[in-house]
């Protein structure tokens, strides 16, 4: 099975909210970092957004917040394509603190914040979603992951 690269952050002091921990706004910052890492990785680059004039636009996410991420604290982002159509993509996050920068979480390391997302590729000029490039489609095809236990469910599925 090909897998994503990982993606690597590190919290910066003004990502910290008055609870003194990682304010909501920046795990969307990161989970987006990631978004582009994954852009990268299956074709969808600046270059193809030029020449193009298409993108990938998010339409829905979940996100759940699991443990608090403190200051200074190292990101590691997991990124599993859950499946590609012809005009849209599913994908999650998985975020971890790691004791170094740019290292792999430990095996049995539990993420401190996930989010799935579900994507639709878009042809900016005509304003409508348009069909992913069939190598794109392949690319997405074969990063394709079985979903994690959590994803797919709604907020009021979570006990």
């Amino acid at each position: 099975m090909t897998r994503l690269p990982l993606f690597h952050s590190t919290v910066r002091p003004e990502w910290i909210d008055y609870n003194g921990h990682m304010s909501e706004a920046f795990y969307v910052l990161v989970f987006g970092h990631a978004t582009d890492a994954l852009m990268i990785e299956t074709g969808l680059d600046s270059g193809y957004r030029e020449s193009t004039g298409c993108s990938l636009y998010t339409v829905e996410s979940h996100i759940r917040f699991l443990q608090d991420v403190p200051d200074a604290a190292h990101l590691t982002i997991r990124t599993r394509v859950l499946g590609a159509a012809a005009r849209k993509a599913r994908f999650v996050h998985e975020m971890y603190v790691v004791s170094e920068p740019k290292s792999e979480p430990t095996p049995d390391a539990a993420p401190v914040a996930t989010t799935e997302l579900l994507t639709v590729h878009v042809d900016q000029q005509a304003g409508r979603a348009a069909e992913f490039p069939a190598a794109v489609r392949h690319r997405f095809t074969e990063l394709t992951e079985p979903a994690p236990d959590w994803a797919g469910r709604s907020i009021a599925d979570v006990p």
